[in-house]
């Protein structure tokens, strides 16, 4: 199996390519626009995204293994992120995680079996000011408790 951006995607790549003339640059647009389109950075886009780019497929491994926000391997429809640094940890973060795994009966790292929910606990979100932090797709939801995501999960559900 091989991969390729779609006609959209693949005019938006040329575009860039002019815009940026050093391919490297090129890589977390590609790596986005790849993932918004797969669902994930397999090991065929990674293949195909280095060649495009005219790099090592371990240098853009590097790249993908970074970045919290690219993901290996399928996740759920709803991606639950919760923030587990200082900030968010001391102001209930763990709560967060053990009500959101206990409603859904999964642990960090895990998928439901309908593939809707996935939860991952990770690093720094940037908002320790509003801790603690729960990402759920590309959406932050700030200052949450146990009543908070409660709510915001019943809407997803």
């Amino acid at each position: 199996m091989s991969f390729a951006f779609d006609a959209p995607r693949t005019k938006r790549f040329k575009a860039l390519v002019r815009q940026y003339p050093d391919r490297r640059s090129l890589a977390l647009p590609l790596l986005h626009m790849a993932q918004d389109q797969e669902g994930h950075i397999s090991r065929d886009v990674l293949l195909a995204l280095a060649e495009m780019l005219k790099i090592s497929p371990a240098e853009l491994f590097d790249t993908v293994s970074f970045y919290s926000m690219f993901n290996l391997e399928p996740k759920g429809k709803y991606l639950l992120q919760v923030c587990q640094t200082l900030s968010c940890s001391l102001a209930g973060a763990d709560l967060v995680v053990d009500h959101i795994g206990a409603k859904f009966k999964l642990k960090p790292g895990e998928t439901t079996a309908d593939g809707r929910f996935t939860l991952l606990k990770v690093e720094c979100l940037g908002s320790c000011g509003t801790a603690p932090v729960v990402q759920i797709n590309d959406d932050y939801y700030e200052k949450m408790t146990v009543d908070k995501v409660g709510r915001v999960l019943e809407k997803l559900s």
